[in-house]
Formats: C-alpha cells, structure tokens, sequence
C-alpha cells in the first residue's frame, strides 16, 4: 500500500468516497481486472483501486488507446465486459479507437472517465471536454455523468447492464471532485433511483408463425 500523501483530495481516509463506492460497484459485477493509464482527472479512481488491494487488479497500460484495446480484448476472450478507466481530456479522446472497436466487435466494455471539477465545467478551462459530445456515437447506447454520491449505483448498474445487454461500449463520467465526495446510498424517497446488481441474457426463441419454425418440407416423390 501506498501511504497517503497530504492532498486532502486524494487522502486515504477510511470514510469510503464516491471513488471507493464506483470500484466497489464493479466488484459486485465480478470485475475482477481493470486496465487504465492514470491521471489527474481519475486520480479518485486510482487512490480507491490502491485501497482495494488489488480487489479487482489495475493494469497499467502505457497510454489510453492501449487500455481500451486491453479492455476490449479482455471481453472478447472472457466474453464478460471489459472495464477501462481513464482521465479527461485528451485522456478520453485516447480511448476512441478502441472503444469504436468494441462497438463494432460487439465487445461489452465500460468506460470510466475522469472529468474537470464542477464548477469550471462549460467554461473552456484547462483539458475540458464536452465528452458526452464526444462518446454520443461510440457510446450510444448509454452515457452519463454522476454528479452526486447517491447517483453510483444506479450509474454503474445501468453501465454494465447496458453493455451486457446490447454488447456495446458505455461511458460514466466522473468529475474529479465528485470521486472524492463521500460515498452515500440512494434514500427510499422521491429522486432516488435503488437499482441491483444482475443481468440474465434474453432466452431468444423463434415466432411459431414464422417460416424458420416450420420443419423443413420434404421432398416429393415422382409418380413414375
């Protein structure tokens, strides 16, 4: 383990954050390997995977283009989805072209991606990208932003989910303040979404109307 440093945004507290909650959300799916190259936008993300234990295991790629290829490859070969974590801004932009092949391998992978604080967001700062603009084809079938504590299970649920369920690429943005606010369940009242952990592939049956039900004609015999 790694000892704390004195940033207190990125302090090993034992008080779970937001960052802890997203890794522990992805434990609960069986993800057991997460590959990424790390940064200031997903520093959150990293410090909670250091606290995991290697719970599940962080591989180090080398640039974010090689993540999402690792990433996209680990679903291919374990037909589970494939986790990959990465910062903002050209961070994210790395992360297209294997992410574009995910989609067209029909590979299940879940980007998640370091983002600039709130407060700056809309206003150019320093590496901000529209990046729901950016993942809105290659991730068409989900994206989202959390923006408050109680909004990760949900988020993660609906990821994964969505990924398994159309084996497609999807996309949780996390600004880098939220990933260090503590952590917080959904409550049981209104503007709360509870959600659980599970998906069951459709069993897909053919229309019994249809001509690929029917039994295959047999042949007729001559008369001769």
């Amino acid at each position: 383990m790694t000892p704390a440093t004195n940033d207190p945004n990125e302090q090993d507290s034992q008080d779970p954050t937001v960052a802890d909650a997203i890794v522990a959300r992805l434990v609960e799916w069986g993800v057991d390997r997460i590959f990424g190259y790390s940064g200031d936008g997903i520093n959150g993300v990293m410090q909670a995977l250091r606290r995991s234990d290697d719970a599940p295991e962080f591989v180090q790629a080398r640039h974010e283009e090689t993540a999402a290829f690792m990433a996209v490859a680990h679903a291919k070969y374990t037909g589970r989805v494939g986790v990959v974590a990465a910062t903002q801004g050209p961070g994210a932009i790395h992360l297209l072209n294997g992410l574009y092949d995910a989609k067209l391998d029909g590979a299940p992978v879940v980007a998640i991606v370091g983002q600039q604080v709130r407060s700056v967001l809309g206003t150019e700062y320093q590496q901000e990208v529209d990046l729901h603009r950016l993942f809105a084809d290659v991730a068409a079938q989900y994206s989202t932003t959390v923006v408050a504590p109680e909004q990760v299970p949900a988020a993660i649920d609906q990821a994964v989910r969505t990924a398994l369920a159309t084996r497609s690429p999807t996309v949780v943005i996390v600004p880098h303040d939220v990933q260090n606010e503590p952590a917080a369940e959904p409550a049981s009242e209104h503007g709360h979404i509870t959600t659980a952990v599970g998906y069951r592939s459709p069993r897909v049956l053919p229309d019994p109307g249809s001509s690929s039900a029917r039994p295959p004609c047999s042949p007729k015999r001559s008369g001769r």
